[in-house]
């Protein structure tokens, strides 16, 4: 399922039978497909149906993460299936023979009783593929599909339906029984598949069966296509077949397209969920498959059903469907184009005396290099016989191909008006069809199919990532199709040699990946990655078509990690002109965190920022909670872009962006790190500073620059609990550049440190983006309550006000009921900030807000007047009980507020079951 954007547009050209999709996208396709997938919605709001990119659909209604959401649809009167046909005749109301309507209204009965008849035959599929495979992610969808074998239980659907990947379905007959299906066949190309059920669990409804009927297919003919449209379980839309002879249509790259076949076509205007529905005539026979369609037209495209009818007699049959193939796609063209690539006048003639109604032959289209066809056929060749016969259609084609596997078959083409002859073996296809995978690190791959190797012409060879995630989230587009060449320098040609590699690798070792995209195999790309054998598993999944599960089998334990030996470094000469601030650098470290899944709200799975040492001897290292967000994940950290060594988390301060993380000194050898000097100044608006940092390419850069602003700032609340800094005073500098680096340190004249610069966490946007804001905050609020603990082993204990509380004018302060005499008080407690704090919010559930209220203006706390919000932020020396002066509601009040002790770990467990991630609440009942 693939969304439309707003910069999406489609050209359509008309080539013969095959019909071109250009798309221009702001983002990539597949990370777009699974982000709005999740809503049901295109980005411009419009419908969205399974597997569309561009102006093709495959239609059955698709979300994400087990939320199944339909589509919306026109309202439609089922109980006035009249007025609907009377569009299509009408004279219908301009006759005024009564014989005329007696036949009219006859062939509206003979529909209803044919609707009547087929539809204890027709299920509602809802399904999900819960693990991403091959071209497909996970998914969680609707569908329909028909019984074709009542006695088996044998159900007809799409491909992309069955899901080439581990399936979980159930269907929902007409009087809404459900019962559990699993596929038993999906075609290794074609868009049809097989879903069984056991037929002793329907226990109402006397299940039918609808007849498949493939050669009642004409143009003209009068059809209705019955399902489950738009998600609203029946819905009867009508048309007529306008077209027998079109190619496969296009539904976008990266995605699973079907070829080597002729599509029906139709004008019925389908949409997300009729995927699988029949396609019948007025004698309630199936004559096709509803597959896909267009989203800025009325056309559908319909799977023909002969090589279906011959699939379910095999499985009726017990036996195996043999497939073949030469990995040659072939295209059908007709005559005036196949004449310009050297067609014989004599061929043509031959043809069109043979069959008179023939408009076009089959001519190779793609050769998959390594295949058995490869340097033999070429694309253009025009194909005449195979095995002496006249082929011009795709079934006698496959026939001929299926029936042969293992066999060679002769074929004859013209290539530029001469005749060549090729005795080709045919492959078995399902062998180049991928039936399992392997789960590793977060990650999933399986060998590159067939399907992905014709779309970009590459051998069928090499182990496709279909997962991009974990330690192997690897540097580009997640969606770009990446085929690992190498791990550890050692090749990985297959499946099986990727497992062997990893089996010999120990846990947290780093070790370099060659990969290259599918789309660009001549640029190879590099990547160092962390071996996680820790957090997730390391098995193999097997697909078993007999019982409609896939098997899994761990690949072994974990390999203990290898010591660390210390390693030394030197750090880079910066030029003298920088000043004194140059030698902060050494006192600086990259920190990077790796999280194995996503829990508090955080949208990312790495981040990477500068962190300050604040003790060389300790190993104490700030860094900002936006790199470092709660305790579960590996960090580690880089000196002087040489020495990598693993960090472990102290500290997570419960309000304020900052995180404490440490490292083993003795790793890092005699390299010159320092413990940064500290100002005991507290910056001030104006002051000069030098913002010492690491800009978007990680190269250090010193500004010199000044201070515009020292102001309580407020991060935008998200709809999805997570962390946010409160009470907090934001340093503001007079630098575009500032807003470049993500993080780095404010220092004096002296080369002292007098902030921190920081990247904060805010609201997701419109767009599906995270806003982050890059802010200074004071660091001595650090230095004087966390830093004395942490230098003595012990974790900080704080006590605070489980609330937010954000300034106000003094001007509006007095409508609020503050008197002369306060506004005095705090004028003459801090001449340069005067301000009055409000309580915007109390935590829930929290002992604060038993007492505190919102809306309570903060005067003084222990007799003090409260002019700097600092004053209100947690403290190691605060009891059970604070005293407090507030306004409420034009009354002073004295308060005994409680306290509440604060701890910034907020999430200790987590459960992963079925797909999903559950944890705790504490982030929901927060701020």
């Amino acid at each position: 399922m693939l969304p439309n954007s707003s910069e999406m547009h489609l050209d359509t050209i008309s080539n013969g039978n095959t019909m071109q999709h250009t798309l221009d996208c702001d983002l990539n396709q597949r990370q777009k497909r699974r982000c709005t997938a999740a809503a049901g919605l295109d980005e411009t709001g419009r419908n969205q149906t399974d597997f569309v990119q561009s102006a093709m659909t495959d239609t059955s209604a698709e979300t994400i993460n087990s939320s199944t959401k339909t589509l919306p649809t026109p309202h439609m009167d089922l109980d006035s299936q009249s007025s609907v046909h009377d569009s299509h005749y009408p004279l219908h109301k301009e006759i005024s023979f009564p014989a005329a309507d007696v036949k009219i209204s006859a062939y509206h009965t003979e529909w209803q009783t044919t609707i009547s008849s087929v539809l204890p035959a027709l299920v509602s599929i809802r399904f999900s593929q819960v693990a991403a495979f091959d071209t497909e992610g996970p998914l969680t969808s609707e569908a329909t599909g028909f019984v074709v074998d009542a006695k088996l239980g044998l159900i007809l659907t799409n491909r992309h339906v069955a899901c080439s990947g581990p399936f979980l379905g159930e269907a929902i007959w007409h009087d809404h029984e459900e019962v559990d299906v699993f596929p038993v066949y999906r075609d290794p190309v074609h868009d049809f598949g097989f879903l069984k059920f056991n037929p002793t669990e329907i226990r109402y409804m006397g299940v039918k069966e609808i007849e498949l009927a493939p050669d009642l297919a004409q143009v003209g003919l009068e059809i209705r296509v019955v399902g489950n449209d738009a998600g609203e379980k029946l819905s009867i839309l009508s048309g007529s077949i306008s077209r027998l002879d079109r190619n496969a249509p296009f539904y976008g790259d990266m995605t699973y397209n079907d070829f080597n076949t002729f599509y029906l076509q139709a004008a019925s205007s389908t949409s997300g969920g009729s995927s699988g529905s029949p396609v019948l005539n007025l004698q309630g026979k199936a004559v096709g498959l509803q597959a896909g369609g267009h989203t800025k037209a009325a056309t559908d495209f319909f799977f023909p059903l002969d090589r279906v009818k011959r699939a379910l007699e095999l499985l009726r049959n017990d036996q195996i469907i043999p497939r073949g193939t030469i990995q040659v796609q072939f295209l059908h063209r007709p005559f005036d184009e196949v004449r310009r690539l050297g067609l014989c006048k004599e061929t043509e003639e031959t043809v069109r005396k043979l069959d008179p109604k023939e408009i076009g032959m089959l001519v190779a289209d793609v050769v998959v290099p390594k295949g058995p066809g490869f340097g033999m056929l070429d694309e253009g060749d025009v194909l005449i016989t195979v095995n002496g016969q006249v082929i011009t259609k795709f079934v006698p084609l496959e026939d001929i191909l299926d029936n042969s596997v293992g066999k060679s078959v002769h074929i004859k083409v013209e290539r530029g008006g001469e005749e060549l002859e090729f005795d080709i073996p045919v492959q078995d296809l399902h062998s180049i069809t991928p039936d399992r995978y392997v789960e590793i690190g977060g990650a999933k791959l399986n060998n590159l199919s067939y399907q992905l190797a014709r779309q970009y012409c590459v051998p069928v060879s090499g182990v496709f990532l279909s997962e991009p995630a974990g330690m192997l989230r690897l540097t580009g587009a997640p969606d770009a199709g990446w085929i690992i060449t190498t791990v550890d320098t050692i090749p990985t040609p297959d499946l099986d040699s990727l497992i062997a590699v990893f089996q010999k690798i120990p846990d947290r070792k780093r070790i370099p990946v060659t990969y290259y995209s599918i789309a660009d195999v001549h640029s190879l790309s590099v990547g160092i990655i962390n071996v996680d054998r820790h957090w997730s598993s390391f098995r193999l999944a097997v697909r078993n078509d007999k019982t409609g599960l896939w098997d899994f089998t761990q690949l072994g334990d974990p390999i203990a990690p290898i010591a660390i030996e210390p390693m030394n470094a030197t750090f880079q000469q910066l030029d003298e002109s920088l000043g004194p601030a140059q030698h902060l650098f050494q006192s600086m470290v990259k920190v990077n965190m790796s999280i194995p899944c996503r829990i508090d709200g955080f949208p990312k799975s790495r981040k990477q920022g500068a962190g300050l040492i604040l003790d060389s001897k300790r190993g104490l290292v700030v860094v900002a909670r936006n790199i470092v967000p709660f305790a579960m994940g590996d960090v580690t950290l880089t000196f002087s872009d040489s020495i990598i060594i693993p960090g472990k988390i102290e500290f997570l301060h419960p309000t304020q962006n900052i995180s404490i993380v440490s490292y083993d000194p003795r790793l890092i050898g005699t390299t010159p790190v320092k413990s940064a000097p500290i100002s005991s100044v507290s910056l001030a608006q104006g002051h000069r500073v030098t913002l010492v940092a690491f800009n978007h390419n990680q190269h250090p850069i010193c500004i010199e620059t000044t201070v515009t602003d020292i102001s309580p700032a407020t991060i935008p609340i998200n709809a999805i609990p997570r962390f946010r800094a409160i009470n907090f005073d934001s340093i503001s500098l007079d630098t575009p550049l500032a807003h470049q680096c993500s993080s780095g340190v404010l220092a004096d004249a002296e080369g002292r440190v007098q902030g921190l610069w920081l990247s904060f966490l805010g609201e997701r946007t419109s767009s599906g983006g995270d806003n982050e804001y890059h802010l200074g905050l004071d660091i001595r609020f650090i230095i004087d309550t966390i830093l004395p603990s942490l230098q003595k082993g012990v974790k900080p204990r704080l006590n605070g006000l489980s609330a937010e509380f954000v300034p106000i004018q003094i001007s509006q302060s007095r409508n609020m009921g503050v008197t002369d005499e306060w506004v005095k008080r705090i004028e003459k407690a801090n001449p340069k900030r005067r301000q009055i704090f409000m309580v915007k919010k109390t935590e829930t559930g929290m002992k604060t807000g038993q007492v505190l209220k919102d809306l309570d203006l903060v005067l003084a706390i222990s007799g003090k007047v409260v002019t700097l919000v600092s004053e209100l932020d947690v403290r190691e020396d605060w009891g059970e009980f604070i005293q407090m002066t507030v306004m409420r509601n034009k009354i002073e009040m004295q308060l005994t507020v409680p306290t509440d002790e604060m701890d910034g770990d907020s999430t200790h467990h987590v459960v992963i079951w079925g797909g999903a991630i559950l944890q705790g609440n504490a982030l929901i009942n927060g701020l």
